[in-house]
């Protein structure tokens, strides 16, 4: 069976602790998929996330009391292995991947330790340490090039 490769958008979002503004979810309808990387908070804000319509992957953050998550989901997109995580691991425990998502620090990040890239998509709903609440697309060409960029949110928390 020959596997047929398309390019992909996919939006990143994490950490919105209850706050989703209008801006970010009419942007990220266009997405191909929407990946959650934790502390989602509500289980209301969870279901209006899925509305948006494309289909939505989300972990476990450790403020994610009202259903049960996965902590962790492995995908592979165009011949890259993701791995989704809410807390970032010890660099020592990276696993077998090539891009470990995360969220937890509210901070972006992009950065590559070994032979993995680690990205980090800022939280929506709080930001910290100086770093603007944002969110990110990952763009995906069909023989697996990745293009990060990060999105600043315009609405005040």
């Amino acid at each position: 069976m020959k596997i047929t490769r398309q390019e992909l958008r996919i939006a990143v979002i994490a950490d919105t602790h209850n706050f989703f503004p209008e801006s970010v979810a009419a942007d990220i309808a266009t997405a191909d998929e929407i990946w959650h990387l934790g502390d989602v908070c509500q289980s209301t804000l969870l279901e209006q996330i899925k509305r948006i319509g494309p289909p939505v992957t989300v972990v476990r953050g450790n403020n994610d009391f009202f259903q049960s998550l996965p902590l962790e989901v492995l995908h592979t997109r165009n011949g890259l292995r993701f791995r989704l995580i809410h807390i970032p691991p010890p660099l020592s425990q990276l696993g077998n991947t090539d891009i470990l998502l995360h969220g937890h620090t509210h901070v972006p990040r992009d950065e590559i330790v070994g032979s993995v890239r680690i990205l980090n998509p800022g939280t929506v709903g709080k930001p910290n340490r100086g770093a603007p609440a944002s969110y990110a697309w990952l763009r995906l060409t069909p023989e697996g090039v990745l293009d990060w960029k990060i999105i600043p949110v315009t609405e005040p928390q």
